[in-house]
């Protein structure tokens, strides 16, 4: 049995497990769960993605959590913080972001989550705004952003990408407390 650090209804949020590495690899390596990152992602790299995540859990207190559906005990996938890493005109802050596997899209689970999440972020952290943002033309995760209560704020240009790839121009989003 897990122990999560905050439930919502239908899920648990908890530290990263080991055995969360391959389903999290699938998930990662699955086309259509990535289409709005610039690739899919090996192995390797899922597995990287993984200790840095815990690592940050470990160093702030929150993370990009390991999200499970509390009725089967499967893991989905990540719901969770993360301070951004790079630099930004709205940075540095902290980003609210969702990855789930398809079987749990079209459940409300990202919506739930997401503001499960808001709810630690203000009441038991003591964070005062958090920001959200995807490439242009993610409908699904722009209409998670909204749902939960945030506010457009434009778009910028997603530093991390060259200047000529399809996915640099972002949507920001922005809710405080």
């Amino acid at each position: 049995m897990n122990q999560y650090i905050f439930q919502s209804d239908r899920l648990g949020f908890r530290q990263w497990n080991a055995s969360d590495k391959v389903p999290f690899a699938a998930m990662n390596a699955d086309p259509l769960v990535m289409e709005y990152f610039p690739a899919t992602l090996s192995k390797e790299e899922s597995d990287s993605l993984v200790d840095r995540i815990s690592a940050q859990q470990e160093r702030e207190g929150f993370t990009f959590f390991a999200v499970d559906e509390l009725e089967s005990g499967q893991f989905i996938g990540f719901i969770g913080l993360s301070k951004t890493p790079y630099e930004t005109p709205f940075t540095p802050c902290v980003e609210i972001g969702w990855r789930l596997q398809k079987s749990a899209w079209g459940k409300g689970y990202a919506t739930e989550g997401a503001k499960a999440c808001l709810r630690f972020a203000f009441e038991e952290l003591g964070l005062t705004e958090i920001y959200s943002f995807t490439v242009i033309g993610n409908n699904r995760s722009e209409n998670v952003m909204k749902k939960i209560g945030m506010t457009y704020q434009g778009t910028f240009m997603h530093p991390k990408l060259p200047d000529e790839h399809p996915m640099k121009e972002h949507v920001l989003y922005f809710t405080k407390n």
